[in-house]
């Protein structure tokens, strides 16, 4: 009942920015939180960052005080500031988002956004 539509992927030299939105959008009841992943070839799906609706922010410690996440509840959209990026943050990058139904909560996916720093 939602679809994740991701932007802003792409490839950026090391100490670079990037900018990645992702906007829900379908039937939405309520959603709870909002957050990017990231998978490197080989390694596992790890959380990048996540935002509650009411503002609260989790980041991975790779990520802390480089990259910032908001969120524009109005619009259901999510935004991750990614700035002084690393060769270690080449991913593919995937939006999640978490969503409180009626009788139980939805989990959806974005269908992922390349990240790729290289000099």
């Amino acid at each position: 009942q939602v679809q994740l539509a991701e932007s802003g992927g792409g490839l950026v030299q090391p100490g670079g920015s990037l900018g990645l939105t992702c906007a829900a959008s379908g039937r939405i009841f309520s959603i709870y939180s909002m957050g990017w992943y990231r998978q490197a070839p080989g390694k596992r799906r790890e959380l990048v960052a996540d935002i509650t609706k009411g503002g609260s922010t989790n980041y991975a410690d790779s990520v802390q005080g480089r990259f910032t996440i908001s969120i524009d509840v109005a619009k259901n959209t999510i935004f991750l500031q990614m700035n002084s990026l690393k060769f270690e943050d080449t991913a593919v990058y995937y939006c999640n988002a978490i969503e409180g139904g009626m009788q139980t909560i939805y989990e959806y996916w974005g269908q992922g956004t390349q990240v790729t720093v290289s000099s």
